[in-house]
Order: C-alpha cells, then sequence, then structure tokens
C-alpha cells in the first residue's frame, strides 16, 4: 500500500531568532522534535505517527522562549530526548520509501544538521516535496503561515498544541483532507 509521510520539525529558537534567520552568533536550528503522519496516498487514511525529541548538542539547554513556544522542557527533554542521529534515523525508517512532504524546506534543517554534527554516512531523506508550494499553487495564501495554521486556513479544525511538530504534521494532513473534500486534486496520486 503506497504511502506518504506529512512531517514538521522544532528546532533551537531565541527571542528574535527567526527574525534574525538564526544569523546571531551561536544560533543554530538544531533539531528539538521531529512529528510525523504516514499516510495512505490513496485514501489519506492515518496509517502510524511519530514523535521524538532529539538533544540539541551545541545549545543543549532549551531558551525559555523555545520552551513556551513548543511545550518541550528541558525537563523533558533529559527525560525522552535522544542524539539527533537516533532521532533522525528513526524518521527515515519511519518515512520507508514514499515521499515526505514539509510546509516549506525542513529537508534543509535535517540536512544541515546532519552536516553540523559531522554525520556523512546517514541514510538519505526520501523524496521531499513542499506542500507549502502546493498550497499556493492551489490558492491558499501561506505568507506567515506556520504548519499549525494549515488546518484552520484551508476549512478544517486544529485541535493540537500549536507549534508541537506531531499536531503541526497533523495539520498538514487535516488541511489536505479539506481541500480534496472541496475537489481539489490529491497531489499524492502519483505515488499510489
Amino acid at each position: 500500500m503506497p504511502s506518504a509521510v506529512f512531517y514538521d520539525l522544532e528546532f533551537t529558537a531565541w527571542q528574535g531568532s527567526m527574525e534574525g534567520r538564526w544569523l546571531a552568533p551561536g544560533q543554530f536550528r538544531e533539531v528539538v522534535q521531529i512529528g510525523a503522519v504516514k499516510v495512505d496516498a490513496r485514501t489519506l487514511a492515518t496509517q502510524a505517527e511519530l514523535s521524538v525529541l532529539a538533544k540539541p548538542r551545541l545549545n543543549p539547554v532549551l531558551s525559555d522562549y523555545f520552551q513556551q513556544l513548543t511545550g518541550v522542557t528541558n525537563a523533558v527533554l533529559a527525560e525522552r530526548g535522544m542524539d539527533f542521529r537516533a532521532a533522525y534515523d528513526r524518521f527515515v525508517n519511519f518515512a520507508g520509501d514514499g515521499p515526505i512532504l514539509s510546509f516549506g524546506r525542513d529537508d534543509l534543517v535535517l540536512a544541515h544538521n546532519l552536516s553540523l554534527y559531522g554525520i556523512k554516512d546517514a541514510e538519505p531523506l526520501p523524496e521531499h516535496r513542499n506542500f507549502a508550494a502546493w498550497l499556493r499553487d492551489h490558492g491558499v495564501a501561506t505568507k506567515g503561515l506556520h504548519a499549525c495554521d494549515v488546518a484552520r486556513v484551508c476549512g478544517a479544525s486544529f485541535d493540537g498544541r500549536e507549534h508541537d511538530a506531531l499536531d503541526d504534521a497533523r495539520s498538514l494532513v487535516a488541511g489536505l483532507r479539506a481541500l480534496i473534500a472541496r475537489g481539489v486534486r490529491n497531489p499524492l496520486e502519483s505515488v499510489a
């Protein structure tokens, strides 16, 4: 059964880091959470979900800003977090052979983390698709939005926590389902 994975990342951030594009000294976009929803490419039925926490190596203490934004605390990370390499491997294994879709270019953030940590022998990511570009092609204004906003702007409800990577991935799937219910063609038909 062909499948596709919608995913989202949460990565280290500080007050103003997004506006400053993480260019301040010592600021890196280190992955802290990977959330993913695997769906049947034809029916969009959820097949499985994944949420993993990764411990940042260069900035191991999460900022107050990040903790308030995501709900991921230093205590939770210490208890449930794993090394980025292990989290990355779990995500790649979870994704399998189908395409992965994110709101923007989260694939580049994953690749940046591999480079940042000097990881050269990791399995490559599956084919990545920019879901935000597809939404724009279908009349959805995405400027200033985040993955958590997609369900709402597409006419679906969002019951999760904003900036929780798994809930944000669920928002992407809910948005796609809402658009397809209104007659938009399923972008995953080529997978099925």
